[in-house]
């Protein structure tokens, strides 16, 4: 896409919701402001660029929300936006108002959509990486992965006083649909004797057997923690079997769910928004286009969107085999 002048902004939070994205929105309004830009709020992520629901603001529409969760501008899933009619609604809206650049805070499916539209039409794209799944290629953090992470981990802290009290197996199920990051972390950072993600194949006879040792061993008091997502079908799947095969465990399931989502965002998360919004208008602003602005090794990272919603971060294998020296 050739270099144009950007005068007039667009952002929006598209997707899940993630700890942190106020604190994304608020960099890239006034960032924008100190350059002399035009920047306007894009309500319900592009169910509002169709719905043509843009509102301007400056640097007091963003005064104290750095610590609030969720996002002011609201997010939902646009199945209008898919279509090509409602992208031209989209553009046709846009150059009404002038705007000719945007910023996107979401996850891939977000990036995606960015991508097509800007294929489509001349208003170039940058992707900020706003999702709790830690999940995207091209960046070492994610916007509420952090947050979501220290919320699980508070909660299954908290489980486990009560596992110790009554000697029982907990299955705490985290979120993760497609990803196994905050179960790996939050199962590794308290002491989990298992972990079940989606980017492994689940071995129910090895973990049958493993808690059958621990049993021996009078272990009683055992946690696993398994990501929505895992091949095996979750908490509750995993319960009935366990219940099956070892009716002596006392054994109990937990669901976190969407309290991961909420809460005010962490530090880490305040500053890794911070940062990436800032360099997500200064992006714009040279005329580096239809990228996601990462970080890696602790420095910002560009990677063309195209690359970014087609490689998904991996786990990789000695994570597993640290899980299982760590709780042997």
């Amino acid at each position: 896409m050739e270099k144009k002048q950007i005068t007039k902004i667009g952002v929006l939070t598209s997707g899940g919701d993630a700890p942190g994205m106020n604190a994304a929105v608020r960099a890239v309004v006034r960032t924008g402001v100190h350059y002399g830009l035009e920047v306007f709020g894009i309500m319900r992520g592009y169910n509002g660029m169709v719905e043509n629901d843009i509102v301007p603001m400056n640097s007091r529409s963003v005064a104290n929300i750095i610590q609030r969760g969720g996002t002011i501008l609201k997010t939902a899933r646009s199945k209008d936006f898919f279509s090509p009619e409602g992208r031209q609604k989209a553009y046709d809206n846009l150059k009404a108002l002038g705007i000719n650049g945007l910023v996107i805070i979401g996850g891939d499916g977000s990036f995606r959509g960015a991508q097509k539209f800007s294929s489509e039409f001349d208003i170039p794209c940058v992707g900020i990486p706003g999702t709790i799944d830690k999940d995207m290629a091209g960046t070492d953090y994610t916007i509420g992965f952090d947050t979501a992470v220290n919320t699980a981990v508070d909660a299954i802290d908290k489980i486990r006083d009560t596992m110790d009290a009554h000697d029982r197996l907990f299955i705490v199920e985290v979120m993760g649909r497609d990803a196994g990051y905050i179960a790996l972390h939050s199962g590794i950072a308290t002491g989990a004797e298992n972990i079940l993600i989606p980017e492994s194949k689940t071995d129910i006879e090895d973990l049958i057997k493993s808690l059958t040792e621990k049993e021996k061993r009078k272990k009683l008091v055992n946690l696993i923690v398994v990501a929505e997502g895992d091949e095996f079908g979750g908490a509750n799947e995993l319960a009935k079997v366990i219940k099956e095969r070892l009716p002596s465990a006392d054994t109990r399931v937990c669901i976190l769910g969407h309290i991961q989502r909420g809460g005010s965002p962490s530090c880490q998360d305040r500053l890794v928004a911070s940062h990436m919004g800032y360099y997500g208008v200064e992006s714009l602003m040279i005329g580096r286009y239809n990228v996601m602005v990462g970080m890696m090794n602790n420095k910002i990272h560009y990677t063309p969107l195209d690359k970014a919603v087609k490689e998904r971060k991996t786990i990789g294998h000695e994570w597993m085999k640290i899980v299982k020296i760590l709780a042997s």
